[in-house]
């Protein structure tokens, strides 16, 4: 309750924060005040807790430890994988993701290992904000989360399914499924630090870059990088038709 209490008064603190009025709204994005406030918060917390975790993470671990870390996190993912493949009716990612869990699970010494790599067994990741994009769910207005980052209205409506439907979200112990999330998250992070300096440097507008970004990589994952090329456009000037392919 105190998590709650104090995650809805950093949001709503962030919410007055962000009131001010953008002059040229993207309109896939109506709450940039918000979201821009939202974004400098998360980032801050990154800077101060996060990032230094994820450093220490990284540089104290050898990569072979890592690496068996990524596997038993990625196993865990594609048995939710497997669920969501089969809501969007592609049996050819469910049985790919059934039999990577089965292979790994018992041939990997839990999923440290990943032998169904090496049989060619493809990594499909799937959630649930996919699978209701697939069954045609718009996204909705971009939205930046407290904490967890960038997200959609649809997104952030499929997020407790997805913490509920993870094979963490179903661990008993409480300190272990906390800490499962939190080696989650740090070691994504640790992924991301070469990444993330580079894109820091190279982003006129961090913010923009990242939004745009979330829903060019959101869609992508929807239609397995095969995005049909009648999508309406955004990004360009009024009354420009956009190039053929």
């Amino acid at each position: 309750m105190r998590r709650a209490a104090l995650a809805a008064m950093l949001c709503g603190a962030a919410l007055l924060a962000g009131c001010a009025t953008v002059a040229n709204p993207d309109p896939r994005d109506p709450w940039e005040g918000y979201n821009r406030s939202m974004t400098k918060f998360n980032d801050a917390v990154d800077d101060a807790v996060i990032k230094p975790v994820a450093t220490v993470y990284k540089e104290v671990l050898p990569q072979p430890v890592r690496t068996g870390v990524g596997n038993f996190l990625g196993n865990l993912g594609d048995a939710w994988s497997f669920v969501n493949s089969v809501l969007q009716a592609k049996p050819e990612a469910a049985l790919s993701s059934f039999w990577r869990v089965v292979v790994n699970t018992t041939l990997g010494l839990g999923g440290v290992l990943d032998p169904a790599a090496e049989m060619r067994l493809e990594r499909h990741r799937e959630d649930f904000g996919q699978t209701l994009g697939y069954w045609g769910v718009p996204p909705g207005p971009y939205f930046v989360l407290p904490f967890l980052g960038s997200s959609t209205l649809r997104d952030t409506a499929a997020l407790p399914v997805d913490w509920y439907g993870h094979p963490i979200g179903h661990v008993n112990d409480v300190s272990l499924r906390n800490s499962l999330r939190a080696l989650q998250i740090i070691h994504l992070r640790s992924q991301l630090l070469e990444a993330g300096e580079l894109f820091e440097a190279a982003a006129l507008d961090p913010y923009t870059f990242r939004r745009d970004a979330y829903f060019q990589k959101r869609r992508n994952d929807i239609y397995d990088g095969n995005p049909p090329q009648d999508e309406e456009r955004y990004d360009l000037e009024e009354g420009e038709a956009p190039a053929k392919p």
